[in-house]
């Protein structure tokens, strides 16, 4: 099961105590800033939690999976994410 951003306001509201508008509008906006960041080519690095990293993927030989067509793939930027040691650890059991 997927935590749905929903889910994620709710938990802020419970925890935080603001009212759901305000949650909604402080999870929105670091959405946002995460979003923009990472459409400029820039990382985002949360301590902690992992780094969202921007790579450039060069044009390349590919194959449709449908037909088994030999293609070009354009070259393009992709989203990549590197878990902290401490996440890590904690997703693993290993810390608490």
């Amino acid at each position: 099961m997927a935590l749905t951003k929903a889910q994620v306001i709710d938990s802020v509201q419970q925890q935080i105590g603001f009212s759901r508008n305000m949650c909604t509008e402080t999870v929105e906006t670091l959405l946002d800033i995460i979003k923009r960041t990472l459409q400029n080519g820039d990382d985002v690095l949360i301590s902690g939690f992992g780094k969202f990293c921007v790579k450039n993927k060069s044009q390349r030989k590919g194959r449709n999976p449908a037909t088994g067509e030999d293609m070009m793939l354009e070259k393009r930027r992709v989203v990549t994410f590197k878990c902290s040691s401490v996440l890590r650890d904690r997703v693993s059991g290993q810390s608490d």
